[in-house]
Protein backbone atom coordinates (compact mmCIF):
# COMPACT_ATOMS: atom_id res chain seq x y z
CA UNK A 1 0.00 0.00 0.00
CA UNK A 2 2.27 2.84 -1.35
CA UNK A 3 1.25 6.20 0.85
CA UNK A 4 1.31 8.87 -1.45
CA UNK A 5 0.13 11.77 0.77
CA UNK A 6 -0.96 12.94 4.70
CA UNK A 7 -2.37 15.78 4.81
CA UNK A 8 -3.47 15.76 8.99
CA UNK A 9 -5.25 12.71 9.93
CA UNK A 10 -5.97 12.00 6.28
CA UNK A 11 -4.06 9.21 4.54
CA UNK A 12 -4.06 9.54 0.81
CA UNK A 13 -2.81 5.60 -1.19
CA UNK A 14 -3.33 3.47 -3.08
CA UNK A 15 -3.52 -0.84 -2.79
CA UNK A 16 -0.47 -2.38 -4.82
CA UNK A 17 -2.68 -5.02 -6.55
CA UNK A 18 -5.19 -3.15 -8.07
CA UNK A 19 -3.26 -2.64 -11.22
CA UNK A 20 -6.69 -3.52 -13.37
CA UNK A 21 -8.41 -0.76 -11.90
CA UNK A 22 -8.56 2.70 -13.14
CA UNK A 23 -6.44 5.35 -11.34
CA UNK A 24 -8.06 6.08 -8.08
CA UNK A 25 -6.63 6.82 -4.42
CA UNK A 26 -8.20 5.43 -1.17
CA UNK A 27 -8.62 8.11 1.53
CA UNK A 28 -8.85 6.83 5.10
CA UNK A 29 -8.79 9.12 8.81
CA UNK A 30 -9.21 6.46 11.36
CA UNK A 31 -11.89 4.02 10.19
CA UNK A 32 -13.42 6.19 7.72
CA UNK A 33 -12.76 5.55 3.83
CA UNK A 34 -13.34 6.91 0.62
CA UNK A 35 -11.96 5.67 -2.71
CA UNK A 36 -11.60 8.02 -5.40
CA UNK A 37 -11.13 7.86 -9.14
CA UNK A 38 -8.79 10.26 -10.90
CA UNK A 39 -9.97 11.24 -14.29
CA UNK A 40 -12.38 12.28 -14.16
CA UNK A 41 -11.98 13.14 -9.75
CA UNK A 42 -15.34 11.58 -8.51
CA UNK A 43 -15.97 9.25 -5.65
CA UNK A 44 -16.49 5.48 -6.02
CA UNK A 45 -17.16 4.49 -2.96
CA UNK A 46 -17.27 5.97 0.45
CA UNK A 47 -18.23 4.44 4.31
CA UNK A 48 -17.78 6.64 7.45
CA UNK A 49 -17.34 9.65 5.91
CA UNK A 50 -20.26 12.41 6.12
CA UNK A 51 -21.08 14.24 2.99
CA UNK A 52 -19.74 17.62 3.64
CA UNK A 53 -15.95 15.85 4.44
CA UNK A 54 -16.34 13.96 0.86
CA UNK A 55 -16.33 17.11 -0.42
CA UNK A 56 -13.11 18.52 1.50
CA UNK A 57 -11.62 15.70 0.09
CA UNK A 58 -12.45 15.75 -3.35
CA UNK A 59 -10.90 19.11 -3.20
CA UNK A 60 -7.55 17.67 -1.73
CA UNK A 61 -7.63 15.03 -4.41
CA UNK A 62 -7.77 17.49 -7.23
CA UNK A 63 -5.25 19.50 -5.44
CA UNK A 64 -2.80 17.13 -5.68
CA UNK A 65 -4.60 14.87 -9.00
CA UNK A 66 -1.46 15.29 -11.10
CA UNK A 67 0.98 13.95 -8.55
CA UNK A 68 -1.29 10.89 -7.97
CA UNK A 69 -1.77 10.22 -11.15
CA UNK A 70 2.15 10.21 -12.14
CA UNK A 71 2.81 7.96 -8.98
CA UNK A 72 0.04 5.74 -10.51
CA UNK A 73 1.78 4.94 -14.07
CA UNK A 74 4.98 5.36 -11.88
CA UNK A 75 4.01 2.30 -10.04
CA UNK A 76 2.05 0.47 -12.25
CA UNK A 77 3.42 1.67 -15.75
Amino acid sequence: MPTLLRIGAFRFYFFSHEPNEPPHVHVDRGSATVKVWLDPVEVAKSRGFRSHEIGGIVAMVEEHRAAFLEAWHGYFG
